[in-house]
C-alpha cells in the first residue's frame, strides 16, 4: 500500500540558501510515514495497545533537488520489506513538476513498550510487507 501525502514548503522550512533545510526533509519524511500508519489503520495508540512501540534506527537518504518556499510536494511512502524486529519503508519526494527531490530508505524497530527491547513485528503490520 502506497500513500501519498500533499504539503506546501513554508517560510519557517527555508535555510539562509533559500532552499529546503536538509533537516527538514526528514520532517517531511516523518509525517509521510504517520499518514502511511494512519491509513493502514495501525496510529500510534493501536501499537501502544499491542504493548509495542517503534523506533527509527536508520534512515538513508538521497537529496536530489532542492525545494523552495510555496513548492507543493508529495511525500510517497510504502513498505519495501520486514525481517522479524525491522522493516523498511521506501519514501520519496516529489515536486509540483513530478520531479524527484529526495528519496530515502527508512528503517524502524518493534520493541517492547515495558521492557524497552526489540520484540517482533506484527502480524497486522507484516502484513502489509
Amino acid at each position: 500500500m502506497e500513500v501519498t501525502l500533499e504539503i506546501v514548503v513554508r517560510s519557517t522550512e527555508i535555510d539562509v540558501n533559500g532552499h529546503v533545510n536538509n533537516a527538514k526533509y526528514l520532517e517531511y519524511l516523518e509525517w509521510g510515514r504517520e499518514e502511511w500508519y494512519e491509513s493502514a489503520g495501525l496510529p500510534y495508540d493501536v501499537f501502544l495497545e499491542m504493548g509495542i512501540q517503534t523506533v527509527t534506527v536508520n534512515i538513508n537518504i538521497n537529496y536530489r533537488k532542492e525545494c523552495r518556499q510555496g513548492d507543493k510536494l508529495s511525500i510517497k511512502t510504502r513498505p519495501e520489506k520486514v525481517g522479524r524486529t525491522s522493516y523498511v519503508f521506501k519514501q520519496e519526494i516529489y515536486n509540483h513538476a513530478g520531479e524527484l527531490c529526495a528519496d530515502a530508505l527508512v528503517t524502524s524497530v518493534t520493541m517492547n513498550k515495558e521492557t524497552r527491547k526489540s520484540c517482533a513485528v506484527p502480524d497486522v503490520l507484516r502484513s502489509f510487507f
